[in-house]
């Protein structure tokens, strides 16, 4: 089965936008492991905020959502959006039982990109298998959270670290 890896950047003090929804602070001057990353995966989970975030970003809409990313299928989750850009999918009515069908099916791993009431409803269904924690050293004092409503103890095993001279730590740790 293919994994579901939520894969992210992280302030020290675990937000992952700023309190106007800003990412400024995502150091972008290297690399920092996303195209080793991108080889495992070829596919994308995105929930609709996100997704119009990134649409808003792309130079050109049928580009993949990061740039320099390969072509992967990206699969859009939301029960308000009518239609999504040529090549995605749109995912709606039951996530849960979806995002597990497409975990079944033969193919890479799967990068879950962005969105938070996502990434929360993923979580609590026990689908995630791996977090990829980019830690930024910035304290932003306030913003959105990594994790909102967790309230069930989760344990971990970390998998690998890196640490970068700009002071960007890489954490990836399996999912007990």
């Amino acid at each position: 089965m293919r994994k579901l890896i939520l894969g992210l950047a992280v302030t020290l003090d675990g937000y992952i936008e700023g309190p106007n929804g800003e990412y400024d602070w995502c150091f972008t001057d290297q690399d920092y492991g996303l195209n080793e990353f991108f080889n495992r995966i070829d596919a994308i989970f995105i929930g609709r905020k996100s997704y119009e975030i990134a649409l808003k970003h792309a130079q050109n809409p049928n580009d993949g959502m990061i740039p320099g990313m390969p072509a992967v299928t990206e699969y859009v989750f939301s029960n308000t959006l009518k239609s999504v850009k040529e090549g995605a999918k749109l995912i709606s009515g039951d996530s849960i039982a979806q995002a597990k069908n497409i975990k079944e099916q033969p193919g890479k791993d799967i990068w879950l990109f962005g969105g938070a009431s996502l990434t929360e409803a993923l979580m609590k269904a026990g689908l995630v298998d791996e977090l990829w924690m980019s830690v930024h050293p910035v304290l932003l004092g306030s913003g959105k959270p990594l994790f909102h409503n967790n309230d069930n103890r989760t344990a971990l095993t970390l998998l690998e670290s890196k640490t970068y001279e700009t002071g960007l730590v890489s954490l990836r740790y399996r999912i007990d």
